[in-house]
């Protein structure tokens, strides 16, 4: 499998994952051009970056995500290693954003 191929088998399972917790989630249309989806699609107002590597550079990922989210949306990288569970990486100042919500209840 070639890492392409291994990039879309991440991104069709971290969007079976997030269906299963309940969210109408998909694979984005990045693969058939240049149409400015995220990776997998369905969480409104989130950017998903979907990464499925051994090895990560974070920090290029976030930047990726900052990059290609739209105006509005929350950029975040949904990473994962083998025999590893799903993790989400995002800037702090919007995980503060999302604690402040959560705090004021």
């Amino acid at each position: 499998m070639n890492s392409r191929q291994k990039g879309a088998a991440g991104e069709r399972e971290l969007a079976r994952k997030l269906r299963d917790l309940g969210y109408d989630c998909r694979r984005g249309q990045q693969y058939s051009g240049a149409n400015g989806d995220a990776d997998v699609v369905g969480l409104p107002g989130i950017h998903i970056e979907c990464k499925r590597v051994e090895r990560l550079c974070i920090e290029d990922a976030i930047a990726q995500a900052k990059r290609d989210a739209r105006e509005g949306e929350m950029p975040v990288v949904m990473h994962r290693k083998n025999h590893c569970e799903w993790l989400v990486t995002m800037p702090l100042d919007q995980w503060i954003e999302i604690y402040r919500e959560w705090e004021a209840g």
